[in-house]
């Protein structure tokens, strides 16, 4: 039996609560706007919406951006939801951040805090079932939003803290896997591409004309 499966008997014999977020977050608020031309490289670090989409993954430590005109923070375990994007498959995608600085949070970014283990709900919140949840109401449309409101709303499972860390420590060690096997294969694909190149390239002999006069006669 895994030490995870020793926890789940121990500390929740009779299964898992589930909660809605409103019930776990002990605060939720949104970010403030800051547009594109406010970004600067000094000031304090911050997060604009669109970077949860592409920049970070289940949880950070470092802002790739700073500015000088942030008013809403965000600290060390908060979960930041985006809550405009172009796809309802993909709108709220969240992280955790699990940086030192106080942060500046954007406009359309939801900041929550809370008392859980803020890498075990990254994990949770990037889940398909939860996903769906997120999705659920949004319009289709070319730009898609989501509130507050319907964050609150979503259900997740709520184990013991002990059971949640040992959860993200299991991910973790996947996650970094991962990592690694991608670097690898980015590596043997440009390894690839230039012995493919070297292996096919030839140098070029004349002859055209000869060729070209066998046929005349």
């Amino acid at each position: 039996m895994s030490r995870l499966e020793q926890l789940i008997l121990k500390l929740c014999p009779d299964g898992v609560v589930y909660k809605t977020l409103g019930e776990i977050a002990t605060d939720m608020y949104r970010g403030s706007g800051i547009r594109r031309d406010e970004i600067t490289e000094d000031g304090e670090p911050c997060v604009r919406y669109g970077e949860i989409y592409t920049t970070y993954g289940i949880w950070f430590e470092d802002c790739v951006s700073r500015t000088k005109s942030g008013l809403k923070t965000f600290e060390y375990g908060d979960i930041l939801f985006a809550i405009t994007g172009e796809s309802v498959n993909e709108i709220a995608k969240s992280c955790a951040y699990m940086g030192r600085d106080c942060c500046f949070a954007g406009g359309d970014i939801i900041v929550m805090k809370h008392k859980q283990n803020p890498k075990y709900l990254a994990y949770v919140l990037s889940t398909d079932d939860i996903q769906r949840q997120k999705s659920r109401g949004c319009v289709k449309s070319k730009v898609v939003h989501s509130s507050d409101t319907k964050l609150k709303s979503i259900l997740i499972p709520i184990p013991p803290l002990e059971i949640q860390q040992e959860i993200a420590c299991i991910l973790d060690k996947f996650t970094q896997l991962e990592s690694e096997l991608e670097s690898e294969l980015e590596l043997r694909k440009k390894q690839y591409e230039y012995y493919r190149n070297k292996l096919l390239t030839f140098d070029q002999r004349g002859g055209g004309e000869q060729h070209s006069g066998d046929s005349e006669k």
